[in-house]
């Protein structure tokens, strides 16, 4: 089969590779029909993600087609149509019955992409398949289901859920790439009172507005407290979702976030930071951080399949298999391309 292969810090090529196979009792193998690209995947070619060696194959997420399960897997079928989120799961230590499955201590959690061939490819092991692949409803398309994988939960889980947005909240995200547009779809499904998108760059503020944010601010023109305060009363956002990973950007997320407020750290940092814990100790801030877990997939799905949450709506960029060199090119210059998602179809 086809795959793309990583070959070290900046380098990774399409190539035939050898089909997976079935090794354990709780595996699947799934015919992919489309996957995508996560920043975590230029990561791991900027050569800061050192688990993932040479030789393996990239990607975690994906939509496609069961071809062969084990004799332990049950709930899905040959022939069903399955999403293939990017945490495995057990199924049976504490974390995983508690739904934190991007914790799982059984042997799960993110594997495919590092540890285990990722989802890149025409073929993809997916283990633990029991409880890590769904079964997509009839109404729901590969774009739309695709987008569950990772990207919208993780917006969700880590962003709208960690920070318990409330009716009535203030949110503000900063960061409008695909997680952050994902946080902000997360955002609306509380109806908060204000969403504010903070960015560097138009396009991306252009789509933070069509996936749901009235707000908007390109922090490189315009003071971005300043507009929270106004629509506060001074106070300060309720809720301040951090969705890039530097150290700047955590710093303003504690400033703009009001006494008793919640900061919800999504960012992936590389980094260390500085908490000023002797400026912020009387102010009642709860920080939140997480990886995310995707047992929220069945909930989105079903708003997907009845038409309350538009995931397809993250999709920017098409192309077939064969173009993978482009789709990395495009979605690793947004600034450029406009880039929020890209899908990679087989068909």
């Amino acid at each position: 089969m086809k795959a793309v292969v990583f070959h070290g810090p900046g380098s990774r090529s399409l190539e035939e590779v050898p089909d997976p196979e079935v090794t354990d009792e709780r595996d699947a193998v799934v015919r992919v029909t489309a996957t995508t690209i996560c920043g975590t995947d230029l990561h791991i070619l900027q050569g800061d993600v050192p688990a993932v060696r040479p030789g393996r194959i990239l990607g975690h997420e994906a939509v496609g087609v069961v071809d062969e399960v084990a004799s332990d897997v049950h709930g899905i079928s040959p022939g069903d149509r399955v999403l293939v989120p990017a945490i495995s799961a057990c199924g049976r230590c504490r974390y995983c019955h508690a739904g934190h499955y991007g914790q799982c201590i059984g042997g799960g959690g993110w594997l495919l992409g590092r540890c285990y061939d990722g989802t890149q490819a025409e073929y993809v092991r997916v283990p633990f398949a029991h409880n890590s692949a769904y079964r997509i409803p009839g109404g729901v398309t590969d774009e739309q289901a695709l987008m569950l994988a990772d990207v919208l939960p993780t917006g969700y889980e880590v962003g709208a859920l960690n920070g318990h947005v409330q009716p009535g909240d203030v949110v503000v995200v900063i960061g409008s790439g695909p997680v952050g547009l994902a946080a902000i779809m997360g955002a609306r499904l509380f109806s908060p009172s204000h969403v504010v998108a903070i960015d560097k760059a138009e396009p991306r503020l252009a789509a933070a507005r069509r996936l749901g944010a009235d707000v908007t601010v390109n922090d490189l023109q315009e003071d971005p407290l300043s507009t929270v305060r106004s629509l506060t009363d001074g106070l300060g956002a309720d809720v301040v979702i951090e969705a890039v990973g530097s150290p700047e950007t955590f710093e303003m997320a504690i400033k703009l976030t009001r006494a008793g407020g919640r900061v919800a750290n999504v960012g992936v940092h590389g980094r260390p930071i500085t908490l000023h814990l002797e400026d912020q100790w009387p102010r009642d801030l709860t920080i939140t951080t997480g990886l995310v877990d995707t047992c929220s997939i069945p909930a989105l799905l079903r708003l997907v399949e009845c038409g309350q949450l538009d995931a397809g709506k993250l999709v920017s960029h098409r192309f077939g298999f064969d173009e993978f060199e482009r789709a990395y090119q495009v979605f690793a210059s947004p600034a450029d391309s406009g880039a929020v998602k890209v899908v990679l179809s087989a068909d």
